[in-house]
């Protein structure tokens, strides 16, 4: 497993841009494109590209912070 499958990645429609936006908010903003699968594949390069020039910084990753939510789950 790289140190970067554990950050949530998704990719969702956007009816105001008219394009499928890949996000990562723990570690870049996103991304577009007009094929969904597309940008998802282009999402976990670029999230693999941060991790190494971390890595080759010297610098460690954020710890990851966003989950998804988990159907059916319950506290308490």
């Amino acid at each position: 497993m790289k140190t970067t499958d554990s950050y949530h990645k998704w990719v969702e429609w956007s009816d105001e841009d008219g394009v499928s936006i890949g996000k990562c908010p723990d570690l870049i903003s996103g991304i577009h494109g007009d094929d969904p699968v597309r940008v998802y594949s282009d999402l976990a390069w670029v999230i693999e590209e941060v991790g190494v020039r971390f890595e080759q910084s010297g610098r460690q990753l954020p710890p990851p912070r966003v989950r998804p939510m988990q159907e059916g789950r319950v506290n308490g």
